[in-house]
């Protein structure tokens, strides 16, 4: 019996985050393989539901018992969902069914032994229930038991071949278990069947970056910010992407987009300032760079050097100085930063703070290390 599986009730909690902002990411310069980190991963699948289970055609489920099961479950009484769930399983022995409503319940109240055996009861009375193979998979993920939870992916992959999660999620977890290019086979494959869903997208750029191509990388986030316009994660991403690849004028539609929906993200508006003034608009440069300043004055020095860098374009030596002096308070071992900030006195006729600021770019430990300026 192959059972339909809504996307309501399975989904993957994984791309269109509504409490992850880029104002989490450190005070360190952004790269395709961190902010993907950053990105919220298809990491625990969402719970299956008891109300779910209720509807299925198995005539165990319409039992008295099972309408019991949903009131207990809904009001979070665990000891109780579970004791009614049991009694059902007991009443209906070879119903599939009340064995895989049986695990669900389980598995919500994270009893995870119980529910792997109900699920496994489930599939041996019905191999082709599919959703007990998501259940079973969702019991190994929920304990992190990634190379566990393939093979009942790979069944539901098998009954349900036109779901996307199945193939999202099996990329998921190759992908942790360290089989880089079947994740991304995986993932390819969810974009076909589910070409609307940013989940997709983004997990095949995952994989794409595990195994190192940044264009096929880039790419995959692109097409996640088309099928998800409003996402300011993801219009960040592709923009940081487009500047990791030094690919400037490409990085700003999808920055400025992001900064109308996120205006309140420093990285975003630091990151959006860099590139104006880096083509030339340093005015509008400096506008993205002071908000970015402004809303994380202690925590990111990188947006405090590329304001001093715009100051110093437009012959504005005493504002340089001044963002310098902010940038080297924040990144004292980045020999740069001292640098300009010693030119800059300089240009202001300031010799011996000059000189102390050159010899402390001299003896920064992270001159090598340091963030590079528009990364």
């Amino acid at each position: 019996m192959h059972l339909p599986l809504p996307r309501a009730a399975v989904v993957v909690a994984l791309i269109v985050p509504t409490a992850l902002s880029l104002s989490t990411v450190s005070a360190q310069d952004p790269s395709i393989d961190k902010l993907l980190k950053k990105l919220p991963p298809p990491e625990k699948l969402v719970k299956p539901t008891v109300e779910r289970a209720v509807r299925q055609p198995d005539p165990a489920l319409r039992d008295p018992l099972t309408s019991q099961i949903f009131l207990a479950a809904q009001s979070r009484n665990a000891g109780r969902a579970l004791d009614l769930s049991r009694k059902l399983s007991a009443k209906y022995p070879k119903s599939a069914g009340s064995e895989c409503l049986h695990g669900i319940v389980a598995l919500a109240f994270n009893q995870y032994g119980e529910a792997g055996a109900a699920f496994h009861h489930s599939i041996a009375m019905s191999p082709s229930l599919s959703l007990s193979y998501f259940g079973l998979a969702a019991t190994e993920v929920f304990q992190n038991h990634y190379a566990a939870a393939i093979p009942p992916l790979k069944e539901l992959t098998r009954l349900e071949p036109q779901y996307g999660f199945g193939w999202l999620a099996l990329s998921d977890c190759a992908l942790r278990c360290g089989r880089k290019q079947e994740s991304v086979e995986y993932a390819s494959r969810a974009t076909k069947v589910a070409p609307s869903a940013a989940s997709a997208w983004l997990q095949l750029a995952r994989a794409e970056n595990a195994v190192g191509n940044g264009e096929a990388t880039l790419q995959a986030l692109s097409r996640g910010a088309e099928v998800s316009p409003d996402s300011a994660v993801i219009l960040a991403t592709v923009g940081f992407g487009y500047i990791n690849l030094n690919r400037i004028p490409q990085a700003i539609p999808p920055l400025q987009r992001a900064a109308r929906l996120a205006p309140r993200d420093f990285l975003v508006q630091a990151q959006l300032g860099f590139c104006l003034q880096a083509m030339g608009q340093i005015d509008a440069g400096i506008e993205h760079l002071r908000k970015g300043a402004d809303l994380a004055p202690k925590t990111y020095g990188a947006v405090w050097e590329h304001l001093g860098l715009a100051y110093q374009k437009k012959g504005m030596h005493a504002e340089a100085a001044k963002a310098f002096e902010r940038a080297v308070q924040i990144m004292p071992g980045y020999g740069p930063a001292w640098r300009r900030l010693a030119a800059e006195y300089r240009a202001l006729g300031k010799v011996a703070e000059a000189n102390q600021a050159e010899a402390r770019a001299r003896s920064a430990p992270g001159v090598k290390a340091g963030p590079k300026a528009g990364r």
